[in-house]
């Protein structure tokens, strides 16, 4: 694991923890070549200098979100924000099913909007898989 998400690890609860280090393991597994970094204080991933799916610690649990994750039809990721992202909150290890989470990591690779030069586009998104 790298450091500085270890160290983001290691400020977190014990069942916080398990949660991320699960979440961590799968992310990984699956996004193989994507790099991996804390961006805006939190765990994510990038194919391409494009975020895939992050996690991290707030108020409800540990939210997992994709960046894509509205078009993956998937009625257990619930909208976030005006973009495209979708998440869902885990509060307990029981809480994740990693057939659920496996299957969203394979579309958060499959199924990708542009955030990458959403700035440069001045908001507007397009889909590049």
């Amino acid at each position: 694991m790298q450091k500085d998400i270890k160290n983001y690890h290691d400020l977190l609860s014990d069942s916080d923890r398990t949660i991320c280090d699960i979440l961590y393991t799968e992310i990984n597994k699956t996004l193989e070549d994507a790099e991996h970094k804390i961006w805006h204080s939190h765990p994510v991933w990038f194919l391409d200098d494009n975020p895939i799916v992050g996690y991290h610690k707030l108020k409800k649990g540990i939210r997992l979100l994709f960046w894509s994750g509205q078009s993956f039809d998937e009625p257990l990721l619930k909208n976030e924000g005006k973009f495209k992202a979708a998440e869902c909150y885990y509060n307990k290890v029981e809480d994740i099913n990693l057939e659920d989470l496996e299957r969203w990591i394979n579309k958060g690779e499959s199924i990708q909007w542009d955030y990458k030069n959403i700035v440069k586009r001045k908001g507007f998104l397009i889909r590049l898989k």
